[in-house]
């Protein structure tokens, strides 16, 4: 009863029913004028016919235009007026402009040293063709000697992200998804506020709709009385808008332009142990520090600039010798990446198919959602065919039923080409992580499913032949003692009441 009465008095349901009621209102409006009115049901039914044929056309994933279509065809006016409200993959005109204008001054800032270059096209003519894609279309360079370190679950990454926030001497930025009052973020807050109060730039960007339930109100207010600079991103109004579905899913920490951190870790308690929601929770993260920290630097400076219509700062922050230096101490490369819905470009998707099409021995991931497409189901199931291992982990407790439910939707097609799907026993698994044969590997925010790929600010690190490869295949063959392989029996001895609701969701999950 309490959780109820809390749900019903939260910002997150008051807006959700504000939206919900003027959609139903805008839907009812136009059906009732268009009953009056032949010449307007025959405008809309015609207008539903060119959206259908607009979309088919549509340089978009095949499944997230066929439940449109459905929607369309079957309820018009509230299909259209869906669609246009929240399927569009794309964010709204202003902060497209935005992001265009700051990606060129960016860009200005992010140059790739050609030694790097020749050095990997020496290694792998292979792995640079796909480094050479994460660049021309992630947005950012490739970088040698860089020092990385991996953690297999959030609770050793906190005491990391301390130790290096308490060295800070300029600046700190971080950008997260989700900040939940707690153990966590109290021991992060006591740092800023400190450093901030030494006169170090602190400045932080949260999701509006990720912590909308998780952060007392005026959170950002009592940050800057503390000399904390606070923006949200896409801040959560009781109005209709058509950029509501993009959410800022990063999670990214950079202190003086030194060491970054991302992965799947957010700022809460569940993250690292401090709470139990799910069971066990298993997440990831990597630190890296060294040259290639200017790109998440950059990365931060440009949402800030969008979120905060401040003109950008890249100058300003810049290391004075940018360029990679010749690799020395720390062998291999790494390569910054982000995934916006601002282009038509599906990068996260197709960072990871670049590595599941080059697999020769195997490929492990592990993933909380496999809400998969043609694309990715096709690739994977043809790397297994061809002799691939291929290992997949997705959680044995889950966070969301449903979501739960349609991820094991995907379970047979998947075991019958040969892929091993394993559950982790303990718990949830949070992490986002691919590795392949020893030699590259990414680590990063983006899920495998559509919300992930097609409407979230996502990024994420691309690595090959350095340290933290090595860290992540023995986290993985770790796991895989923790979890239960899934057979084909599991799938095919299902209720059938239970088969027939995965069915429904199937239909809907490019929309879940």
């Amino acid at each position: 009863m309490k959780k109820l009465s809390k749900l019903l008095n939260s910002r997150i349901f008051v807006v959700v029913m504000a939206i919900f009621l003027q959609v139903i209102w805008m839907g009812v409006f136009l059906w009732k004028l268009s009953s009056y009115f032949k010449y307007i049901d025959i405008i809309v039914k015609v207008l539903s016919i060119l959206m259908v044929l607009w979309l088919m056309n549509k340089r978009s994933n095949p499944a997230y235009k066929l439940v449109w279509m459905i929607l369309i065809l079957t309820i018009p006016i509230f299909g259209v007026l869906i669609y246009f409200l929240f399927g569009r993959s794309n964010i709204a005109r202003k902060m497209e402009k935005k992001f265009a204008e700051f990606t060129s001054d960016q860009n200005a800032h992010l140059k790739e040293d050609t030694r790097i270059r020749e050095l990997i096209d020496k290694e792998s003519r292979e792995y640079s063709n796909q480094s050479a894609y994460i660049r021309d279309y992630g947005g950012y360079p490739l970088y040698g000697n860089v020092e990385s370190h991996y953690f297999g679950v959030g609770d050793d990454m906190l005491q990391a992200m301390v130790d290096e926030l308490e060295k800070a001497e300029h600046y700190i930025f971080i950008e997260y998804f989700i900040i939940a009052d707690g153990y966590m973020w109290r021991t992060i807050r006591d740092v800023l506020e400190r450093k901030a109060q030494q006169g170090i730039d602190v400045r932080l960007i949260y999701d509006d709709f990720g912590c909308t339930s998780r952060l007392p109100r005026h959170f950002y207010k009592r940050l800057q009385k503390k000399g904390i600079k606070c923006a949200s991103f896409n801040p959560l109004r009781p109005i209709v808008n058509i950029i509501l579905n993009n959410r800022d899913h990063r999670k990214i920490l950079v202190i003086d332009g030194k060491v970054a951190f991302t992965g799947g870790i957010n700022i809460a308690d569940e993250y690292i142990n401090q709470l139990n929601r799910f069971g066990h929770w298993k997440d990831s993260g990597i630190m890296l520090k060294g040259p290639a920290v200017w790109s998440f630097s950059s990365m931060f400076l440009q949402m800030w600039s969008v979120v905060t219509r401040m003109e950008p700062e890249f100058e300003k922050f810049v290391p004075p010798a940018y360029l990679t230096p010749i690799p020395e101490k720390y062998k291999g490369f790494i390569q910054p990446y982000t995934d916006i819905p601002v282009d038509s470009e599906t990068v996260g998707e197709n960072v990871y198919l670049n590595i599941i099409s080059h697999a020769n021995r195997y490929i492990y991931i592990y993933t909380p959602y496999l809400i998969i497409d043609n694309e990715m189901m096709t690739a994977l199931c043809l790397a297994a065919k061809s002799g691939v291992d291929i290992r997949i982990v997705t959680p044995e407790i889950p966070d969301k039923k449903s979501v739960y439910l349609l991820t094991q939707s995907y379970y047979e097609q998947l075991l019958e080409s040969g892929v091993r799907i394993f559950q982790y026993v303990p718990g949830f698994i949070h992490s986002k992580v691919f590795i392949c044969d020893d030699v590259v590997a990414t680590v990063g925010t983006i899920n495998l499913d559509y919300r992930s790929l097609y409407l979230h600010f996502e990024c994420g690190a691309w690595l090959f032949k350095c340290e933290a490869i090595e860290e992540i295949k023995k986290d993985m063959e770790d796991t895989f003692r923790d979890c239960r392989e899934i057979t084909l029996d599991f799938c095919r001895n299902r209720n059938i009441v239970i088969r027939g609701y995965q069915s429904i969701l199937r239909l809907f999950a490019p929309m879940l």
